[in-house]
């Protein structure tokens, strides 16, 4: 048995991505609560952290499942919930709704994209920005932000935010930077520098390439720092739970750092 730090529930309406025709690439993906917990018990997953899903280009799509996760871990005390919020200003009163839902049974966390729109450094997003870490920091939530390499999500334009919110507010950098670049600015000197300043800095390795998960645990025995910062992520349906687990499995052979991966690291965030 094994908590999961990030996966998501709703189906997403076909979209033509890139160009091409509708499609739905996220074939697991769960839209009620019963198929949510049957996957958990089939997986042995015993704790999990549930997020709208999103990836079409529509907030509005995400901000409409807030409801159903809501309702998840309203039902089983297994589910925890995180509410998608928006850093657009057009998004505003619908994250405003969102915030709304913070006192509601079992909301550990808000979920932070820039993939749908705005940037940690424009000026106009600011606003909202300040307001979801306040909201944060003001009801003890986590705020998970999604990393990708390049662009908005990119770690050097995500980091400003570590800097500027990760003294008051928990951060769990989704990802782990998201590729080759992020992985290696992290592990190599960043993440760390981050821990030892002070800053309530977190993530998990899903979608993480082969090398980055044993780097990790290798610069984390050697600092004797960061154990109790990683989870395991399924980040289902994008995510492959049977293969991130095995992965990461493979890669923390310490038994010690393996239940703070896999439990304990979880609990203190989100149970």
């Amino acid at each position: 048995m094994h908590f999961d730090a990030h996966r998501h529930l709703g189906r997403l309406p076909a979209h033509p991505f890139y160009g091409g025709p509708p499609v739905h690439p996220d074939t697991t993906a769960r839209g009620t609560v019963a198929e949510l917990l049957k996957d958990l018990d089939e997986q042995g997953v015993e704790r999990a952290l549930v997020l709208p899903n999103y990836g079409v280009p529509d907030p509005a799509v995400a901000f409409g499942f807030n409801d159903l996760v809501v309702e998840a871990a309203g039902a089983d005390d297994r589910v925890r919930a995180g509410l998608w919020v928006s850093p657009r200003p057009e998004d505003a009163a619908r994250t405003e709704h969102a915030l709304g839902l913070v006192a509601e049974r079992g909301v550990r966390a808000l979920k932070l994209s820039f993939l749908l729109g705005g940037r940690p450094d424009d000026a106009g997003c600011r606003p909202a920005l300040d307001r979801i870490f306040a909201a944060a920091r003001a009801h003890d939530l986590t705020v998970h932000v999604h990393t990708s390499p390049g662009a908005a999500s990119d770690i050097d334009r995500v980091g400003d935010l570590v800097e500027r919110y990760g003294d008051g507010t928990r951060i769990h950098l989704v990802h782990f930077g998201g590729g080759m670049s992020g992985h290696i600015k992290l592990a190599g000197g960043r993440f760390f520098d981050w821990i030892a300043a002070g800053k309530r800095v977190y993530t998990d390795l899903s979608w993480a390439i082969g090398f980055a998960p044993r780097w990790l645990a290798t610069e984390i025995e050697r600092r004797g720092l960061g154990h109790d910062r990683v989870l395991f992520a399924s980040d289902e349906p994008w995510g492959d739970h049977a293969g991130e687990h095995a992965r990461l499995r493979a890669a923390v052979g310490d038994p010690e750092l393996a239940g703070r991966v896999f439990r304990g690291n979880f609990e203190e965030l989100y149970d």
